[in-house]
């Protein structure tokens, strides 16, 4: 049972760990989010700029995060970073986009306005949030983080 169990944690060890970056990126957001409205309290639009930033710096974690212990891409030649860096937030903002008007989408287009505790949609963001950690996954294994170029160096 327990070597049944050390087989399948290995076989799915790089989507284990992309599900736990995700949940400390989004912790990590939050916090940043939370931190920068306290301290943008008296700003004009301070909703927006803790936002912003908070992804901003959330982005920046995610991308180490992945990079080292997700898939595992050591090469810090600048080349590959600057390749890796571009992308990673190019595909961030691109399902950023997927998710911001995929929500409205399913509910107002496609009619799926369920709501869960009274929140108007949850289930469509739910369902949007899982097609863009795929999507996600998908980009940063395949498209970002590939192995292959850094064996090159």
């Amino acid at each position: 049972m327990i070597d049944k169990c050390k087989g399948l944690l290995n076989k799915y060890r790089e989507t284990i760990l992309y599900l736990i970056a995700g949940f400390a990126t989004t912790v990590v957001n939050w916090v940043a989010y939370a931190l920068l409205l306290r301290a943008f309290d008296d700003m004009k639009h301070s909703v927006f700029l803790a936002n912003t930033l908070a992804w901003a710096i959330s982005l920046v974690f995610a991308y180490v995060v992945n990079k080292i212990w997700v898939f595992e891409s050591y090469s810090w030649e600048i080349k590959y970073v600057a390749k890796e860096l571009s992308l990673f937030v190019s595909a961030r903002v691109l399902t950023g986009l997927l998710e911001i008007f995929g929500v409205p989408f399913v509910v107002d287009t496609l009619g799926f306005d369920v709501g869960i505790f009274g929140i108007r949609g949850m289930v469509a963001k739910i369902l949007v949030g899982i097609v863009v950690i795929v999507t996600n996954y998908i980009l940063s294994k395949f498209f970002i983080f590939k192995k292959e170029e850094q064996n090159e160096v």
